[in-house]
């Protein structure tokens, strides 16, 4: 559902954050083939991406204790991924979340975005592309 909605408006992006030596090996091969933080897609089956406002929290819960300049955020252009993207809930009657069922090409990452913190310590996406 959220998938027809966000192209409706025009946009069809979707996030995944991921550690920065990761992403730059997946460039150099082509492919990223990772579900989420220490989990291989082989291993969960799809991967797990985020919309735009649900980004935030993803960042903070997940990766709260990574040092910010070892993270990126990849901003992932859905009309170019090939494999399935569901939408699904984290728990019954939850929020739905984009899912890839299967490699991301690396051609499908239109932008790549460092990810800084605050005075407080917490995660602090990147404004330009977060509004």
């Amino acid at each position: 559902m959220w998938l027809a909605v966000v192209k409706l408006l025009g946009v069809a992006e979707i996030f995944h954050i991921t550690d920065r030596l990761t992403w730059l090996e997946a460039a150099r091969t082509g492919e990223y083939r990772m579900s989420t933080r220490g989990i291989r897609l082989e291993d969960q089956g799809f991967m797990h991406c985020s919309l735009r406002h649900q980004l935030s929290d993803v960042a903070q819960v997940l990766y709260g204790d990574v040092a910010d300049d070892e993270l990126v955020v990849l901003v992932i252009d859905a009309d170019r991924v090939l494999a399935p993207i569901r939408y699904e809930e984290f728990e019954p009657g939850g929020e739905e979340y984009p899912h890839i069922y299967g490699g991301l090409p690396a051609s499908a990452v239109v932008d790549v975005l460092g990810i800084d913190r605050d005075a407080a310590g917490n995660l602090v996406l990147p404004a330009s592309k977060m509004l």
